[in-house]
Order: C-alpha cells, then sequence, then structure tokens
C-alpha cells in the first residue's frame, strides 16, 4: 500500500511506495522552475521498468570494449604477469562497486539523475561544480573511444578494399582514410543518442550478448597459433613479485578504480529506471566483477599469447587482429569491436554528460544538445594522443582525474548516507529558496570539501623516472607526492571527512531548529 508524507518546507506531498520509491504526489508542484526540463525531472515509478537483466545487458556492453580491454592488456605490457594483472583488476573493480552502489541508492529511490542527486549537497547550482567535472572527462571518455573505434573501422576497411584505403594521403600525421572513420564512427553514435534514453537501452539490450564475440574471436586464434595456453601462462613478466611489482601496483589499483568512477559518480542517471532497488543492485553484482573479469582474463591472455606471437606485447586489440592473417576472422573479430565500442561508450560517456550540460541550462539544452556538446568536445580534446601511450593512458588520464572523482564521490556518499541518511526532499531539488538552495544556490562545505579532496589525491602528480608524462618527477606539490599513488581512495577518504566536520560545524552554529535534511540550515 502506498501512503504521502508531507515533507517539512515542501509545498507538496510525496508518495512512498511500500519498496521505498518515491514519487511527487503532484509533479505540477514543479512547473515553472527555471531548474527543471523533461530530462531532469523526476521519472515517475510507473516508468521505472529496468530489469536486473538490463542492468546486466548495461555492465556486459559498457566493460567489453576496446578500451577496457586495453587497459588490462596494457598492465602486461608494462611488465605484469598474468596473475598481477588479474588481480590488480579484479580487486579495483569490486573496491569501485561500493560507492557505486551507495550512489545508485538514490536515483532508484527518487527517479533523478546525478546532477539533480548532487543539488541535494553542492546547492542547485552549486551541483555544475560536480556534475561539469565529470562531464569533462566524460568528453575525453567519448572521444578516446571514438577514437579507438575509429581506428577498428579504418583497418576493417583496409582488409575489404585493399592497401589503398591505409596508404592514403596524410593529414595532420594520419591517413586521410582514418580520419574519415573517425568521423564515421561519431555520426553514427551522434544520430542514436539524439533519439533519446530510449534508443540507448534497445541498442544496449540488443548487443550485450553479441560483444563478447570479437574478444573470443581474438583470443581463440591467439591460443591455437600460440600452442595453448602453456606458452602464455608460463610468462614470467618483467616485474617478478619483488619491490619493482609493489612500487607500481598501487598506481596501477588506482588507475583500474578510476577507469570506472565516473560511473560510481552518475550511476543515478541509469538507476532512475530502476524497477526496484533489488533489481539495480543484483544487476550491478553481476555485471561489474564477472564482465570485467572476463575482459581482463582475454585481454591478458591475448596480449600474452601476442608476445609469444610476435615478439611484442600489442596492447591495442584492433592492432593485434590487423597482424591475422585470415581476413574474415580479422572482419568477424573487427565488427564485433566495433559493437561493443558504440555500446560502451553511449552509455558511459555520452548520457552523463548529456544529462549535466542540460543541468547547467535546463531550458536551453535538451538531452540530445548536450550529447551533442560532449561530441564535439570529445574531438577537440585531441583524444588520440590520450591514447598513444599505456603510461600516459594509465599513469596520467586515468590517475589524475580518478583522484579529483574520488573527491565528489567522498561528498555524495558523506552527504546522502551520514548527513541526509538517504532522506530528500523531492521538489526542493528543483525549488529556488528551498532546503537545497544554500547561498546562492551554492552549498561552500561541498565544493570546500571536494577542493581538499582533490588536491590532496593529485596535489602530489609525479612522472615515474624513466617515463614522459607531464608531471615533474617530484610531484607538483612534493610533499603530497606519496598520497598520488592512493589518489582516488584519498580524494574520497579526505572528502567525505572533510564535508562531516564542516557540516557538524555548521550544526552545531545553528539555532537548533533542524528539519529532516541536515545541510539545509543556511539557505
Amino acid at each position: 500500500m502506498t501512503h504521502t508524507r508531507s515533507q517539512a518546507g515542501a509545498s507538496g506531498d510525496e508518495i512512498v511506495h511500500p519498496d521505498g520509491r518515491v514519487d511527487l504526489a503532484d509533479p505540477g508542484v514543479l512547473t515553472g522552475s527555471r531548474f527543471l526540463n523533461p530530462e531532469l525531472a523526476p521519472v515517475p515509478v510507473g516508468k521505472r521498468t529496468w530489469t536486473t537483466y538490463n542492468y546486466f545487458a548495461l555492465w556486459m556492453g559498457m566493460a567489453h570494449n576496446i578500451p577496457s580491454y586495453a587497459l588490462a592488456a596494457s598492465l602486461i605490457a608494462l611488465g605484469m604477469n598474468w596473475v598481477q594483472a588479474l588481480m590488480t583488476i579484479v580487486l579495483g573493480n569490486i573496491i569501485v562497486l561500493g560507492p557505486m552502489l551507495l550512489n545508485s541508492h538514490a536515483g532508484t529511490k527518487y527517479g533523478i539523475p546525478f546532477p539533480v542527486f548532487a543539488r541535494a549537497f553542492y546547492g542547485i547550482r552549486g551541483a555544475n561544480f560536480a556534475a561539469l567535472l565529470r562531464a569533462f572527462i566524460a568528453c575525453g571518455w567519448f572521444g578516446i573511444q571514438t577514437w579507438v573505434g575509429g581506428e577498428a573501422i579504418f583497418i576493417l576497411t583496409g582488409k575489404l578494399v585493399g592497401g589503398g584505403w591505409r596508404e592514403a594521403a596524410e593529414i595532420a600525421g594520419q591517413p586521410w582514410t582514418l580520419w574519415l572513420s573517425f568521423g564515421v564512427f561519431w555520426l553514427v553514435q551522434m544520430l542514436i543518442i539524439w533519439r533519446g534514453m530510449e534508443a540507448v537501452r534497445r541498442f544496449e539490450n540488443w548487443t550485450a550478448p553479441l560483444v563478447s564475440v570479437g574478444f573470443l574471436i581474438l583470443l581463440g586464434y591467439v591460443l591455437v597459433k600460440a600452442g595453448g595456453f602453456g606458452p602464455i601462462l608460463s610468462d614470467p613478466g618483467r616485474l617478478g613479485w619483488g619491490p619493482d611489482f609493489w612500487k607500481v601496483f598501487a598506481p596501477m589499483l588506482m588507475a583500474m578504480i578510476a577507469f570506472w568512477s565516473t560511473l560510481s559518480l552518475n550511476m543515478p542517471d541509469f538507476t532512475r529506471f530502476g524497477g526496484s532497488q533489488r533489481k539495480q543492485m543484483r544487476g550491478q553484482i553481476l555485471g561489474l566483477p564477472t564482465t570485467m573479469t572476463f575482459i581482463a582474463v582475454v585481454a591478458i591472455l591475448t596480449t600474452s599469447g601476442g608476445k609469444v606471437l610476435y615478439g611484442e606485447e600489442i596492447w591495442d586489440p584492433a592492432k593485434l587482429a590487423d597482424k591475422f592473417s585470415s581476413p574474415v576472422l580479422v572482419v568477424l573479430a573487427l565488427i564485433a569491436l566495433v559493437l561493443a565500442t558504440i555500446s560502451a561508450n553511449l552509455a558511459a560517456n555520452v548520457v552523463s554528460p548529456a544529462y549535466d550540460f542540460s543541468n547547467a541550462f535546463p531550458k536551453r539544452i535538451t538531452f540530445a544538445v548536450g550529447g551533442l556538446i560532449t561530441g564535439v568536445i570529445g574531438i577537440v580534446i585531441q583524444p588520440w594522443k590520450l591514447y598513444s601511450d599505456p603510461s600516459i593512458y594509465i599513469f596520467a588520464w586515468l590517475g589524475f582525474y580518478g583522484g579529483v572523482l574520488g573527491a565528489v564521490a567522498g561528498v555524495l556518499v558523506a552527504g546522502y548516507w551520514v548527513l541526509n541518511r538517504t532522506e530528500l526532499h523531492l521538489a526542493d531539488l528543483y525549488r529556488e529558496g528551498g532546503r537545497y538552495w544554500f547561498r546562492g544556490g551554492w552549498n561552500w562545505r561541498a565544493v570546500v570539501s571536494t577542493v581538499a579532496g582533490a588536491v590532496v589525491a593529485v596535489g602530489g602528480a609525479y612522472t615515474a623516472a624513466g617515463e614522459q608524462g607531464p608531471f615533474p618527477a617530484d610531484g607538483l606539490i612534493p610533499f603530497l607526492k606519496p598520497f598520488y599513488d592512493y589518489n582516488w581512495v584519498a580524494g574520497l577518504i579526505v572528502a567525505f571527512v572533510v564535508h562531516l566536520a564542516l557540516s557538524a560545524k555548521s550544526r552545531n552554529k545553528s539555532s537548533g531548529v533542524e528539519h529532516a535534511a541536515p545541510q539545509g540550515g543556511d539557505k
């Protein structure tokens, strides 16, 4: 049986369903809000229909892609053996699953996307600070995924039409045909996202069972040519189990966490459609660790086998497939890789920034326009440079942004689970002057907490000896250098603690009139 509850400080009642999910009793209470558009509005419980399979399929589509493969393969390229690489990846994904599930809860309970969720802690305007941090990183990821997908199309087409395709005249250091492939891949994704979130869901559902095919083809071919698992599993790696391994284990583990740290923030964008908390949690628990472990095993074995066959660790699967002698196998593998990359890119790197940009200008930017902005920025960021070297890919790109987003996650977890005890006031998330308005639409405590966590996490960013990178060898802030190896954890913990401390201090100074949502004290 459903019941209504009147929220203190809110003008409309909420309907609380037996499973704990919340609806607005009168959606019309939001009419006229300048912080609302159809994409940002709460999803009614009747339209929250995603099942366990939808979330499992979502994760299969997001995890089984070329950058996921390359992430695992790059560990082999950096000197780990198969046991070390698999251990690092599995542990990283188990760790990041925790905050991901914690932040997912609000999406299912209230039907709200990530930027609206962030309003409860950063303020209705301040949420743009967290949302745009997430959005610009997603734009970079969109560019990377689009580049590797275009590369796969370039290789595939070259196999079909002959050498002239690959030997075309160069523009900016690359064949013009590669730029054309990149552009075609970009356009296909924009057309899908333009049709909205339901088109993304349908695409994920039908591609999910297919996206593993390309990787299995790669693995099967390598195993046959290399003479089975024996030569692959016997490779001891270059690091051993001594100090050489342990000094790179922590930053590599943080990179594994950072790979999905973006989704640990914006999973409400997807769980807002969840049929129940149990369905979204079960789908994610079944989905993330298992699919990432699968792709890690395939990538590790395939890359190790490629080393046996070709004498080098080829961490880009498209380039490895290009070495196969059978055109049929190359075509099948690359078609599957292209589908996998579109599936992952739409879900992981377009949906979130589309909502985030829409949140910044609700009356001007729709979900589709936000997706288009993502696509443009994804080109401007020059992803071919980010993806060119495994050291830059892991230690500079993944490590740095992972620490920053860890700080945002710390604020969200502290605010939702500790300070608010999972209770939000739905209408006030869209109302100027409500409990989430704070001061001028900003909650300075959340911003200070995020900055503090981010500075500790990445202030010591450094480039390892013998490597090339954008940071000084002694770190940007030398005394913070040790924290950079644990950047995501450091950012999350520091922001979590600082936010609790600042909020507790504010409560102690208040007049003693406390509402159900503790963070509304200085509206």
